[in-house]
Order: C-alpha cells, then structure tokens, then sequence
C-alpha cells in the first residue's frame, strides 16, 4: 500500500491524481492540501479520508472545520498547513500539485522529512534547484517528474544510459497561435489564449503555453532535474501532442515517449515507478493519425522561450525574476489589466532591471519574487 500526500488537490493535476487512486485502489490519501475550493475538498476528504488537510485562508479553513467536523480529520491553515500536508508523518510520496513558488518551502520541508516527491511544481526548480537537487541526493530522496515532458524523458532514459545523453529534445504544442506573428498577437483577449487546442489545463498554466513561457520554464527544470546544460534541451514544436519529448544519445539514436495528451499517464508513472500499471483510456491509433509534425519554434514571436534560455544561462536569481514576473504578467492580463503582449515585455524589463545573485539562498530567492512585483506595480503605476 503506497501512501501520499498532495498539495494543490483541487486543481487539474491534483485532481487527475485522485482520479489515478480511485482507479487503482492501493494507494492511501494521508493528507490534502488546496487553495480555496473548499466545496471540493470537502468531498475529497469524504471520498479519501485523510487525517490532515489544510487551506491557505484561516477563514476557509474554519468554514471547513465546521462542515466536516463530524469526519475524523485535522484541519490546519497557512504555510504551516501547507509544510504539515508535505510532512504528513505516513506519507511516503507527496505530490506537489500546487501552483506558483508557494510551494518551494514545503518541497524543502518534506525532502528534508525523507518523503519522495512527484513534481508537478516546476517553480520549484526553475527558481530553486541549486537547493533542491543537492538537498534530495544528501536525503536520498527521488524527483519524480509528473509534467509529461519531464516524465516523457525520464522515461526515455530508462535504459541506464544517462551518461550517454547526447540532447535533450523537449516537445512543445506551440498553443494556441502557432503560426501567428507579432503583429496578430495585439488584441488577444483572455478567452481567446485560455484555448488550447489539445490539453484541459489550468487557467494560469494555459495562458504560461499561450506565450510559450512554459516551455520556457520547462527547459530550466529539465535543466535541474536530469543535470543538463541549457544548451542540450531543444525545444521542438510538436503540433499533435503525441510525441511527449525524446532523447539523443550520443551514437545519434533517439528515443521517444509517445501517447495521447492525458496527464494521467505520468501521474501514475511517477506514483508507481519504476512499475508499469494499466491505465484506462484513449490509446493511439496510428492508422488514424497518419503523419507526426515537427517545427522549429518561433523565438521572435514568442520571445518569452528566448528570455527563458537568457535566464537558464545565467542562473543565479534571474530565473526566479523570469518566473516571478510571468506570474505577475499573467494575473495581471487575467484580470484585464494589461494587453497580452505586455506579459512578454513586463518579463523582458524586469529581467533588465535586476541585479543577479549568483547563488540566492531561500531567502534572497523569496525577497526577489516580492522586489519583482514592487518593480511591476511601481512601473504600471507610472502609466
């Protein structure tokens, strides 16, 4: 019996990872942890009878407490509800599901406690993996990749030759305006970039693929996690999504991962490795599919991919900058507050604006995300 902790329970990957357990049957829910769905962690605690869940609002979590109060379960709020989900003492996996750098403190924490993790943060990495990676080799602790591209890669190195890994070769949907330039990018609205043509993600993250910026914060945690240099990881635009990414290794082979746009699959992979279960599902039908498409991808419209590689260059606190103001950018055009090219611009200028710490510590990486959104504020406020 494998037992697991998430955080982010209520959104699509945290979901789709409950989805994984209730098809599977052996895997134990010891703690929950969400943003503000209290509606639907309700159920969840009902359905999956954990011990510990938390909110990050002390005002929900109480409205939570009295509605389950008949249920034996602990409800706890703020980062210390997040850092005891991630600790959760039965927990042999936590799955860390939950969106933005929010989740960098409780990764370190439950690393630190001796738990495996299933990543699905990868904010976590982009900003933090000069911390994250040596803390998981000294605790022996396993990364797990959840993100398809991650998993399609970790499985591609799964014949042991990882010192033969020649390039990393990262696949891209290319959302939803590929094949658009600049010029036709200007009076995107909210719902139009919230289209994807081929996953049900997540508002923000969706809106991350429109621009590209994901892809680009894919590449620095690709990075971190499989101990490449920025200069290996290709991105390839892949418009049908069937090919996750693939490996080159050093005689020129490639390997690839291939299946259809379910994120289920690397959910299950990550929970259950290094054992293959079967999933229930669409399979691939190649007859059907025909032919695979590959394009190089277009860094002049979708700048963001070619601030993404600058900041894994350079390393230090600039990819905290990069994702910082993305995450800012993208809150701000979601509440129709600025056009959807200014997220692009808005990363650019404060990227230019900042002073890189070669190495940051928690800290340093914390009080440049809040110097981040100063600089955002401070400069639109001069509109």
């Amino acid at each position: 019996m494998k037992r697991i902790a998430i955080l982010g329970s209520t959104g699509s990957i945290g979901t789709q990872t409950l989805e994984v357990v209730r098809e599977n049957g052996d895997i134990e829910v010891t703690a929950l942890a969400a943003g503000r769905n209290i509606d639907l962690l309700e159920r969840q605690i009902r359905e999956f009878g954990p011990k510990l869940a938390a909110v990050w609002d002390e005002k929900l979590a109480a409205d939570l407490r009295g509605r389950v109060r008949d249920l034996d379960v602990e409800i706890a709020s703020g980062m210390d509800g997040l850092i005891r989900v991630s600790t959760e003492e039965k927990a042999d996996i936590l799955v860390t599901a939950i969106v933005g750098m929010i989740g960098i403190r409780p990764t370190i924490e439950a690393i630190r406690a001796g738990k495996d993790i299933a990543l699905a943060n990868k904010e976590t990495l982009v900003t933090a993996g000069h911390i994250i990676m040596p803390l998981a080799r000294e605790r022996g602790v396993s990364i797990l990749p959840v993100d398809s591209e991650h998993s399609a890669i970790f499985q591609s190195l799964q014949g042991g030759q990882e010192k033969a890994l020649k390039k990393i070769l990262l696949t891209a949907s290319g959302g939803p305006f590929r094949g658009r330039k600049k010029a036709d990018l200007a009076g995107v609205q909210v719902e139009d970039a919230l289209k994807h043509p081929n996953w049900e993600m997540g508002r923000k993250i969706t809106i991350d693929s429109s621009t590209m910026v994901n892809k680009g914060l894919e590449v620095i945690e690709a990075k971190w996690l499989f101990g490449v240099d920025v200069d290996q990881i290709q991105v390839v635009v892949q418009p049908q999504s069937v090919v996750h990414s693939m490996v080159e290794y050093e005689d020129g082979a490639v390997i690839a991962q291939l299946g259809t746009p379910d994120m289920k699959l690397p959910i299950q992979y990550a929970l259950y490795y290094p054992q293959r279960r079967y999933l229930p599902g669409e399979r691939l039908d190649f007859w059907s599919i025909g032919k695979l498409e590959f394009e190089k991808p277009d860094t002049e419209t979708f700048g963001a991919l070619a601030l993404a590689y600058e900041a894994g260059h350079a390393g230090g606190s600039l990819p905290t900058v990069f994702n910082a103001a993305n995450e800012k950018a993208v809150a701000l055009f979601l509440e129709r507050r600025i056009g959807y090219l200014e997220i692009t611009e808005l990363i650019r200028a404060c990227m230019e604006e900042h002073v890189n710490i070669p190495s940051p510590t928690l800290e340093e990486i914390l009080d440049t995300e809040a110097g981040v959104y100063a600089y955002i504020d401070s400069r639109l406020g001069r509109r």
